[in-house]
Protein backbone atom coordinates (compact mmCIF):
# COMPACT_ATOMS: atom_id res chain seq x y z
CA UNK A 1 0.00 0.00 0.00
CA UNK A 2 0.96 3.65 -0.77
CA UNK A 3 1.70 5.51 2.15
CA UNK A 4 0.22 9.11 2.59
CA UNK A 5 2.46 12.32 1.38
CA UNK A 6 4.34 14.79 3.30
CA UNK A 7 2.27 16.62 5.73
CA UNK A 8 1.22 16.87 9.28
CA UNK A 9 0.50 12.72 9.43
CA UNK A 10 4.12 12.12 7.96
CA UNK A 11 5.56 14.94 10.58
CA UNK A 12 4.41 13.27 13.46
CA UNK A 13 5.32 9.58 12.08
CA UNK A 14 8.60 10.96 12.11
CA UNK A 15 8.39 12.32 15.65
CA UNK A 16 7.06 9.30 16.68
CA UNK A 17 9.46 6.78 15.63
CA UNK A 18 12.43 9.04 16.70
CA UNK A 19 11.00 9.28 20.14
CA UNK A 20 10.50 5.50 20.42
CA UNK A 21 14.16 4.84 19.34
CA UNK A 22 15.50 7.10 21.66
CA UNK A 23 13.95 5.57 24.40
CA UNK A 24 15.18 1.95 23.94
CA UNK A 25 18.62 1.20 25.02
CA UNK A 26 21.16 -1.08 23.38
CA UNK A 27 20.78 -3.54 26.15
CA UNK A 28 17.14 -3.95 26.14
CA UNK A 29 17.74 -4.63 22.62
CA UNK A 30 19.88 -7.51 22.78
CA UNK A 31 23.21 -5.63 21.62
CA UNK A 32 26.31 -5.39 24.05
CA UNK A 33 26.87 -2.20 25.42
CA UNK A 34 29.13 0.50 23.55
CA UNK A 35 31.07 3.14 23.79
CA UNK A 36 29.46 6.12 25.25
CA UNK A 37 26.59 8.13 22.84
CA UNK A 38 26.43 11.63 22.10
CA UNK A 39 21.93 10.56 22.39
CA UNK A 40 19.91 8.33 23.78
CA UNK A 41 18.69 5.15 22.54
CA UNK A 42 19.40 3.26 19.65
CA UNK A 43 20.98 4.61 16.26
CA UNK A 44 19.21 4.46 12.99
CA UNK A 45 21.84 2.05 11.51
CA UNK A 46 20.81 -0.43 14.57
CA UNK A 47 17.23 -0.26 14.48
CA UNK A 48 17.35 -0.96 10.61
CA UNK A 49 19.71 -3.84 11.61
CA UNK A 50 17.31 -5.24 13.95
CA UNK A 51 14.42 -4.93 12.07
CA UNK A 52 16.30 -6.32 8.96
CA UNK A 53 15.25 -3.34 6.70
CA UNK A 54 17.70 -1.14 4.99
CA UNK A 55 19.48 1.60 5.98
CA UNK A 56 18.20 4.14 3.81
CA UNK A 57 15.10 2.91 3.93
CA UNK A 58 14.63 3.17 7.54
CA UNK A 59 16.39 6.65 7.85
CA UNK A 60 13.87 7.91 5.18
CA UNK A 61 11.00 6.82 7.20
CA UNK A 62 12.06 8.38 10.42
CA UNK A 63 12.48 11.36 8.27
CA UNK A 64 9.30 11.83 7.16
CA UNK A 65 9.71 10.68 3.08
CA UNK A 66 6.63 9.42 0.93
CA UNK A 67 8.24 5.83 0.87
CA UNK A 68 6.12 2.42 0.77
CA UNK A 69 5.46 0.12 3.77
CA UNK A 70 4.14 -3.19 3.62
CA UNK A 71 2.73 -4.45 6.85
CA UNK A 72 5.11 -7.13 7.45
CA UNK A 73 7.75 -4.58 7.69
CA UNK A 74 6.20 -2.22 10.12
CA UNK A 75 5.59 -5.32 12.42
CA UNK A 76 9.29 -5.91 12.46
CA UNK A 77 10.00 -2.26 13.69
CA UNK A 78 7.09 -2.35 15.84
CA UNK A 79 9.25 -5.41 16.93
CA UNK A 80 12.39 -3.49 17.64
CA UNK A 81 11.12 -0.67 18.64
CA UNK A 82 9.46 -3.12 21.63
CA UNK A 83 5.91 -0.87 21.36
CA UNK A 84 3.27 -2.19 22.80
CA UNK A 85 -0.50 -2.65 21.17
CA UNK A 86 -1.46 0.65 21.25
CA UNK A 87 1.20 2.12 19.87
CA UNK A 88 1.49 -0.38 17.45
CA UNK A 89 -1.95 0.30 15.98
CA UNK A 90 -0.87 4.18 15.77
CA UNK A 91 2.20 3.49 14.19
CA UNK A 92 0.08 1.52 11.68
CA UNK A 93 -2.44 4.74 11.34
CA UNK A 94 0.08 7.22 10.74
CA UNK A 95 1.78 4.90 8.25
CA UNK A 96 -1.92 4.83 6.52
CA UNK A 97 -0.91 0.67 6.38
CA UNK A 98 -3.70 -1.47 7.81
CA UNK A 99 -2.68 -3.49 10.77
CA UNK A 100 -3.94 -7.18 9.75
CA UNK A 101 -2.24 -8.74 12.80
CA UNK A 102 -2.95 -6.88 15.52
CA UNK A 103 -5.89 -5.06 14.57
CA UNK A 104 -7.88 -8.85 14.15
CA UNK A 105 -8.61 -8.71 17.66
CA UNK A 106 -11.09 -6.02 18.73
CA UNK A 107 -9.96 -3.31 21.30
CA UNK A 108 -11.40 -3.18 24.74
CA UNK A 109 -14.69 -1.61 24.94
CA UNK A 110 -15.19 1.63 27.62
CA UNK A 111 -17.74 1.24 30.35
CA UNK A 112 -20.39 2.79 30.13
CA UNK A 113 -20.88 5.56 32.66
CA UNK A 114 -23.07 4.91 36.08
CA UNK A 115 -25.38 7.95 34.87
CA UNK A 116 -25.99 6.56 31.22
CA UNK A 117 -26.69 2.72 32.86
CA UNK A 118 -29.51 4.86 35.09
CA UNK A 119 -30.92 6.07 32.03
CA UNK A 120 -31.11 3.11 30.40
CA UNK A 121 -32.60 1.01 33.88
CA UNK A 122 -34.83 3.69 34.16
CA UNK A 123 -36.21 2.65 30.61
CA UNK A 124 -37.57 -0.51 31.72
CA UNK A 125 -39.46 -2.33 30.38
CA UNK A 126 -38.30 -0.97 26.84
CA UNK A 127 -35.01 -2.99 25.98
CA UNK A 128 -32.44 -0.21 25.66
CA UNK A 129 -28.54 -0.69 24.85
CA UNK A 130 -25.22 1.60 24.24
CA UNK A 131 -23.31 0.80 20.89
CA UNK A 132 -20.35 1.83 19.36
CA UNK A 133 -19.62 2.96 15.75
CA UNK A 134 -18.30 -0.87 15.09
CA UNK A 135 -21.68 -2.18 16.48
CA UNK A 136 -19.82 -3.18 19.61
CA UNK A 137 -22.22 -3.99 22.64
CA UNK A 138 -21.34 -1.90 25.94
CA UNK A 139 -24.16 -1.55 27.88
CA UNK A 140 -27.69 -2.98 28.06
CA UNK A 141 -30.59 -2.82 30.83
CA UNK A 142 -32.55 -5.75 32.43
CA UNK A 143 -35.14 -5.85 29.44
CA UNK A 144 -32.53 -6.11 27.08
CA UNK A 145 -30.59 -9.24 28.86
CA UNK A 146 -34.17 -10.83 28.67
CA UNK A 147 -34.55 -10.35 25.74
CA UNK A 148 -31.46 -11.46 24.33
CA UNK A 149 -29.54 -13.52 26.56
CA UNK A 150 -27.17 -14.78 23.86
CA UNK A 151 -25.77 -11.07 22.89
CA UNK A 152 -24.86 -10.55 26.50
CA UNK A 153 -23.95 -13.57 27.42
CA UNK A 154 -21.41 -14.01 24.69
CA UNK A 155 -17.92 -13.46 25.61
CA UNK A 156 -16.71 -9.82 25.86
CA UNK A 157 -14.79 -9.80 22.50
CA UNK A 158 -17.51 -11.28 20.87
CA UNK A 159 -20.16 -9.07 22.26
CA UNK A 160 -20.54 -7.24 18.61
CA UNK A 161 -24.51 -7.44 16.98
CA UNK A 162 -22.70 -7.72 13.62
CA UNK A 163 -20.63 -10.61 14.14
CA UNK A 164 -23.78 -12.34 16.11
CA UNK A 165 -26.00 -11.64 13.64
CA UNK A 166 -23.40 -12.85 11.11
CA UNK A 167 -23.04 -15.81 12.11
CA UNK A 168 -26.37 -17.04 13.71
CA UNK A 169 -27.68 -19.66 11.08
CA UNK A 170 -31.10 -19.20 9.73
CA UNK A 171 -33.32 -21.40 11.51
CA UNK A 172 -33.14 -19.56 15.14
CA UNK A 173 -32.20 -16.00 13.76
CA UNK A 174 -33.65 -13.27 15.95
CA UNK A 175 -34.68 -11.40 13.21
CA UNK A 176 -37.59 -12.23 11.44
CA UNK A 177 -36.95 -10.49 8.12
CA UNK A 178 -33.60 -11.21 8.13
CA UNK A 179 -32.21 -10.64 4.86
CA UNK A 180 -33.78 -6.88 4.55
CA UNK A 181 -32.57 -6.43 8.61
CA UNK A 182 -28.74 -7.74 7.47
CA UNK A 183 -29.15 -5.22 4.57
CA UNK A 184 -29.86 -2.15 6.61
CA UNK A 185 -27.15 -2.85 9.65
CA UNK A 186 -24.19 -3.40 6.89
CA UNK A 187 -25.50 -0.13 5.09
CA UNK A 188 -25.05 1.71 8.38
CA UNK A 189 -21.95 0.44 9.40
CA UNK A 190 -20.87 1.53 6.30
CA UNK A 191 -21.93 4.74 7.04
CA UNK A 192 -19.72 4.46 10.21
CA UNK A 193 -16.90 3.17 9.05
CA UNK A 194 -16.16 6.40 7.05
CA UNK A 195 -15.01 8.24 10.12
CA UNK A 196 -12.57 5.04 10.39
CA UNK A 197 -11.34 4.18 6.92
CA UNK A 198 -7.45 2.37 7.49
CA UNK A 199 -8.15 2.47 11.36
CA UNK A 200 -6.22 -1.00 12.62
CA UNK A 201 -9.17 -2.10 15.07
CA UNK A 202 -11.87 -1.45 12.00
CA UNK A 203 -9.81 -3.13 9.45
CA UNK A 204 -9.38 -6.19 11.34
CA UNK A 205 -12.47 -6.77 12.06
CA UNK A 206 -14.23 -6.20 8.16
CA UNK A 207 -11.57 -8.87 7.36
CA UNK A 208 -12.80 -11.07 10.21
CA UNK A 209 -16.51 -11.35 9.53
CA UNK A 210 -15.73 -11.32 5.48
CA UNK A 211 -14.36 -14.57 5.91
CA UNK A 212 -16.67 -16.22 7.97
CA UNK A 213 -19.40 -14.87 6.29
CA UNK A 214 -20.43 -14.77 2.77
CA UNK A 215 -23.27 -13.08 3.14
CA UNK A 216 -21.25 -10.14 5.17
CA UNK A 217 -18.97 -10.08 2.12
CA UNK A 218 -21.52 -9.68 -0.29
CA UNK A 219 -23.14 -6.53 1.34
CA UNK A 220 -20.17 -5.46 2.19
CA UNK A 221 -19.00 -5.40 -1.27
CA UNK A 222 -22.14 -3.46 -2.57
CA UNK A 223 -21.01 -0.14 -0.91
CA UNK A 224 -24.32 0.77 0.14
CA UNK A 225 -24.27 3.40 2.55
CA UNK A 226 -27.30 4.33 5.35
CA UNK A 227 -27.60 6.88 8.47
CA UNK A 228 -29.49 4.90 11.85
CA UNK A 229 -33.18 5.91 11.57
CA UNK A 230 -36.52 4.82 13.59
CA UNK A 231 -38.56 2.14 11.90
CA UNK A 232 -40.27 -1.38 13.32
CA UNK A 233 -37.80 -4.37 13.87
CA UNK A 234 -39.69 -7.64 13.71
CA UNK A 235 -37.91 -10.04 16.53
CA UNK A 236 -38.33 -13.79 17.74
CA UNK A 237 -37.58 -15.70 20.55
CA UNK A 238 -37.38 -19.25 21.77
CA UNK A 239 -40.26 -18.54 23.59
CA UNK A 240 -42.42 -16.22 21.56
CA UNK A 241 -42.32 -16.25 17.72
CA UNK A 242 -42.68 -12.61 17.00
CA UNK A 243 -41.53 -9.70 18.81
CA UNK A 244 -42.52 -6.27 17.27
CA UNK A 245 -40.86 -2.90 18.61
CA UNK A 246 -39.70 0.54 17.45
CA UNK A 247 -35.89 1.08 17.32
CA UNK A 248 -34.58 4.82 18.08
CA UNK A 249 -31.59 5.58 18.57
CA UNK A 250 -29.96 8.73 20.62
CA UNK A 251 -26.46 9.77 20.60
CA UNK A 252 -24.74 9.67 24.04
CA UNK A 253 -22.53 12.55 24.45
CA UNK A 254 -20.86 10.97 27.15
CA UNK A 255 -19.05 8.13 25.51
CA UNK A 256 -18.20 9.69 21.97
CA UNK A 257 -18.91 8.13 18.97
CA UNK A 258 -21.56 5.68 20.97
CA UNK A 259 -25.52 5.49 20.95
CA UNK A 260 -27.86 4.32 22.41
CA UNK A 261 -30.69 2.21 20.85
CA UNK A 262 -34.05 1.72 22.52
CA UNK A 263 -36.75 -0.23 21.82
CA UNK A 264 -40.39 0.86 21.90
CA UNK A 265 -43.05 -2.48 21.93
CA UNK A 266 -45.42 -1.15 18.78
CA UNK A 267 -48.24 -4.01 19.95
CA UNK A 268 -49.59 -5.01 23.24
CA UNK A 269 -48.71 -8.48 22.50
CA UNK A 270 -44.81 -7.45 22.46
CA UNK A 271 -45.00 -5.69 25.48
CA UNK A 272 -47.06 -8.29 27.23
CA UNK A 273 -44.16 -10.15 26.13
CA UNK A 274 -41.19 -8.57 27.83
CA UNK A 275 -43.56 -7.74 30.70
CA UNK A 276 -43.57 -11.95 30.86
CA UNK A 277 -39.73 -12.40 29.83
CA UNK A 278 -38.78 -10.12 33.07
CA UNK A 279 -40.84 -11.74 35.13
CA UNK A 280 -38.64 -14.96 34.39
CA UNK A 281 -41.13 -16.86 32.32
CA UNK A 282 -39.81 -18.44 28.94
CA UNK A 283 -36.11 -16.82 30.27
CA UNK A 284 -34.95 -20.54 29.70
CA UNK A 285 -36.22 -21.68 26.58
CA UNK A 286 -34.00 -22.47 23.89
CA UNK A 287 -34.54 -23.72 20.01
CA UNK A 288 -33.52 -27.26 19.61
CA UNK A 289 -30.75 -26.32 17.57
CA UNK A 290 -28.77 -24.02 19.81
CA UNK A 291 -26.27 -26.34 21.53
CA UNK A 292 -24.62 -27.47 18.13
CA UNK A 293 -24.67 -23.58 16.76
CA UNK A 294 -22.92 -22.12 19.65
CA UNK A 295 -20.29 -24.53 19.53
CA UNK A 296 -19.75 -23.32 15.72
CA UNK A 297 -19.99 -19.80 16.37
CA UNK A 298 -17.20 -20.61 18.96
CA UNK A 299 -15.23 -22.64 16.92
CA UNK A 300 -15.07 -19.78 14.49
CA UNK A 301 -14.18 -17.13 17.01
CA UNK A 302 -11.48 -19.35 17.90
CA UNK A 303 -10.43 -19.90 13.94
CA UNK A 304 -10.08 -16.19 13.15
CA UNK A 305 -9.05 -14.58 17.01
Amino acid sequence: MTMAGAGPRRAELAAFLRSRRERISPEQAGLPPGLRRRTPGLRREEVAQLAGVGVTWYTWLEQGRPINASPQVLTAVAQTLKLDQAEREHLFRLADVPDLAGGAAAAPCPPVPPDVQGVMDGLVPMPACVLNERYDLLGWNDAYAALWPGVTGAAPGERNILWLNFTYPECCHPYVSRHEQLGRLVAQFRGNYGRHVGEPAWTGFIERLQAVSPRFAKLWAEHDVASPVTYIKVFRHPAFDRLAMTSTSFGVLAVPGTRMAVYTPADEACRAAIGRLLAGEGTGARYPCAAAHEQRRAELAAATG
